[in-house]
């Protein structure tokens, strides 16, 4: 087998996944600045952000929910993700935040046309199509973004303007979480820029990424963490390496997994040294969390054919989400070449869309 080097990986990704990655922290600050000249929301009778989205639009919401349920005093104002055809019960003092970067997500417009008449607000990010026409069409406050990247590589856009619009900008979830989040914004730029350089330096042993997406060749990894800060970390690792790398991930999140799913790494026992177990750390994890974490991977580690536990940097809690996400990404990326896979395409989802035209 010839030598990897990244030009091999680059004849693998015509569609350029690799700056899309490497250059995330420059999507951030680009977010950023669409807040800062985009529309402010409602603020005085919002008591819950609803978020409509699939996919790697959705996950935009799924971290706003981890993240502001996070601070212990979030100003009252809950958040909740819907990935369905029929949204949830809508009422006057919900703002409602639709998702779809194509802005042509069939479960996502469907949601979108049933719910929004009865919002007290609705908040639109999309680059255009039916969604983006729709939302002019209603004088809806909305975030225009650019166009071109996959849904899941337009992470910067789909959540870093509506963490700005409603944290910073509008101040929804409170003074505090303003506060804290305009520093872990700063943070998570400057960290990123700094991860950027070790783990898109080619397939080499002293890259991290590449190291542990070597672990994951012809493996199958489950991902566990806690459910208090990483349950969205950990859907993100999921979703990026069944996408990027074609390749099956499974996860699950502590305590729950305590409970139920522990019992099963005992048979197929022919099976299990296929598996590799990754544990996705966090210093404030509840401390019984922690234990559990230590635990678990005392009982499964004999039994599988790996076990890697990677630990949050960072001071700000959305710091150390984003450098556990950096990370997925570009393990996700190295596995891709791995697999000998183009990272960019999905054709099994989009031949699962035109047998759902007919």
């Amino acid at each position: 087998m010839a030598k990897l080097t990244l030009r091999n990986y680059r004849d693998h990704d015509p569609d350029n996944m690799y700056d899309a990655i490497l250059n995330f922290p420059d999507q951030i600050e680009k977010g950023i600045e669409l807040s800062e000249d985009g529309p402010k929301v409602p603020k005085g009778r919002t008591k819950r952000v609803v978020v409509l989205g699939m996919g790697g639009s959705a996950i935009g919401g799924d971290l706003l929910r981890s993240y502001v349920t996070g601070f212990r005093d979030h100003n009252g104002v809950d958040v909740r993700v819907s990935r369905d055809y029929n949204p949830p019960s809508i009422g006057g003092t919900d703002l409602l935040v639709t998702s779809s970067y194509s802005g042509n997500t069939e479960e996502t417009l469907r949601a979108y046309n049933s719910a929004r008449k009865d919002a007290g607000s609705v908040f639109v990010l999309t680059t255009g199509g039916k969604l983006g026409r729709s939302a002019r069409s209603a004088k809806y406050r909305t975030i225009t973004l650019p166009s071109g990247l996959q849904p899941r590589a337009a992470l910067g856009y789909s959540f870093f303007p509506l963490l700005h619009t409603l944290a910073v900008r509008t101040r929804l979830f409170g003074d505090m979480v303003a506060s804290e989040t305009e520093k872990g914004i700063d943070e998570t730029i400057t960290l990123l820029r700094k991860l950027s350089a070790e783990y898109s330096d080619g397939p080499k042993p002293a890259n991290r990424a590449f190291r542990i997406a070597k672990k994951l060749q012809g493996k199958i990894p489950v991902i566990y963490s806690a459910t208090e800060r990483f349950d969205t970390v950990n859907l993100r690792w999921r979703g990026q390496i069944q996408e990027n790398a074609k390749h099956l991930a499974f996860g699950s999140l502590l305590p729950e997994m305590n409970h139920n799913e522990i019992n099963g790494w005992s048979h197929p026992e022919k099976l299990l040294k296929n598996f590799v177990t990754i544990y996705l750390r966090d210093r404030e994890d509840h401390r019984r969390n922690q234990r559990r974490l230590d635990i678990t991977d005392g009982i499964i580690s004999p039994k599988v054919g790996e076990s890697i536990s990677v630990e949050a940097e960072g001071r700000t809690h959305l710091a150390r989400m984003f450098s556990l996400i950096y990370l997925g990404d570009w393990v996700s990326y190295w596995l891709s070449g791995l697999n000998g896979a183009d990272p960019s395409p999905v054709p099994v989802i989009e031949n699962l869309k035109k047998e759902l035209e007919r």
